[in-house]
C-alpha cells in the first residue's frame, strides 16, 4: 500500500484533459508518486495509452458495490459515481492517503510527499471558507448560495456545530483512517452507502471535511488550495489582462485549473498561452479583430509621440 498517492477518476469525454493532466502529472512528479487512474470499464481501452510505471488504470467496476444506474438527485449518472469513486477508492488498500485531482487541472509546479503529508501518517487537510466567491455577484448569485445552503445540511447531519463553513472545492487529501471512520460510524448506523450521503448534499469532499472537524479522527494540519481554480470567465480574464503568468501562479500553487464546467465549449485552454493566445477564445472574430487594429494604432500612436519628443530641442 503506498503511503500516498494520487487518485483521477475520468472518462471518455474528459480524455484530452486526462492526457494534458498525466503530461504534466510526469513533467513534475518529483518523487516517483503513484497516478491511480478510475475509468468505467468500457473507457479503459481509450485510457491504455496513458499507462505507465507511475500511472495505474482500473475499471471502476472495482467499486460496483457502491455506484449508481440511476441519477442521483441532480446528479447524472457519470456525475456521481466520480463523486463515490473518490469516497470509496480507500477501499480497494491501494493508498493509506491519495490526492484527489481532476481531468481539468495541470500541474505547474514540482511536488513530492512533503506537498500532502504533515506527518508520517497524517495527511494536510484543505480547509479554506471561499470568501473571495462570494463577493463575485455572478458566481454568489448562481452558486454560492445554494452550495452554502447545501453544506450547511452536511453540518447538521454529521454533528458539527461550528459559525464557519471551512471546506475545498476539491484537490484534497483524502485519509483512509478518516474515511474508514466516516463510513463505520457515520454511514452504517444510518444503513446509508457513499450515494445516500450525497444525495443529501452532492459534495464529496465536504463529507469529508466536516466528518474530520466533527471527529477528530487525525489531527488537522490544514492548509490553503494546492490548485489555483478559475471558478467563472471574469476569473480567467482579469489574471490574463493583468499579465499574471504560469510562472507567477506556481509561487503559490501546484496545479491550474481553467473550470471546464464553464470553459468546455471554449475548447482546451493552454494555461502556458500569452496573452493574445489565452484571450483568443473567450472574443469573437471581430473583437479580435478589433483588439489587434487598436493595439497597432496605440504602437503607432506611441512610435509617433516618441519620435516628436526626440526630435524637439
Amino acid at each position: 500500500m503506498d503511503r500516498i498517492a494520487l487518485l483521477l477518476k475520468s472518462y471518455r469525454g474528459d480524455l484530452a484533459y486526462a492526457e494534458r493532466m498525466v503530461t504534466s502529472f510526469h513533467r513534475h512528479n518529483a518523487d516517483g508518486l503513484t497516478l491511480f487512474v478510475v475509468v468505467p470499464d468500457e473507457d479503459l481501452a481509450a485510457f491504455t495509452p496513458l499507462a505507465a510505471d507511475t500511472v495505474r488504470l482500473l475499471p471502476e467496476s472495482e467499486l460496483s458495490e457502491h455506484l449508481v444506474t440511476e441519477p442521483l438527485g441532480p446528479l447524472r449518472v457519470g456525475y456521481a459515481n466520480q463523486e463515490i469513486v473518490k469516497l470509496a477508492f480507500w477501499e480497494l488498500g491501494l493508498a493509506a492517503n491519495y490526492f484527489c485531482v481532476d481531468s481539468d487541472a495541470v500541474f505547474i509546479a514540482d511536488f513530492g510527499v512533503a506537498d500532502f503529508m504533515a506527518e508520517a501518517d497524517v495527511p494536510f487537510t484543505v480547509l479554506v471558507e471561499d470568501r473571495e466567491l462570494a463577493v463575485e455577484p455572478t458566481y454568489h448569485d448562481r452558486y454560492w448560495q445554494d452550495r452554502q445552503a447545501a453544506l450547511r445540511r452536511i453540518q447538521d447531519q454529521v454533528g458539527l456545530h461550528d459559525p464557519l463553513v471551512r471546506s475545498c472545492h476539491g484537490h484534497q487529501v483524502f485519509s483512509s483512517t478518516v474515511l474508514r471512520s466516516f463510513k463505520e460510524q457515520f454511514l452504517a448506523p444510518r444503513g446509508w452507502d457513499y450515494k445516500d450521503a450525497l444525495a443529501v448534499a452532492p459534495y464529496e469532499f465536504t463529507w469529508y471535511n466536516m466528518w474530520l472537524q466533527k471527529d477528530q479522527t487525525i489531527p488537522i494540519h490544514a492548509r490553503e488550495p494546492y490548485a489555483k481554480v478559475f471558478h467563472h470567465e471574469g476569473h480567467h480574464l482579469e489574471y490574463i489582462l493583468r499579465g499574471i503568468t504560469v510562472e507567477d501562479i506556481a509561487r503559490g500553487y501546484l496545479l491550474l485549473v481553467v473550470n471546464s464546467n464553464y470553459s468546455r465549449d471554449l475548447g482546451l485552454m493552454d494555461p502556458h498561452a500569452g496573452k493574445p493566445q489565452a484571450l483568443a477564445p473567450y472574443l469573437s472574430y471581430g473583437e479580435t479583430a478589433a483588439l489587434v487594429l487598436a493595439k497597432i494604432k496605440d504602437t503607432w500612436r506611441r512610435r509617433v509621440t516618441a519620435r516628436g519628443r526626440r526630435a524637439s530641442p
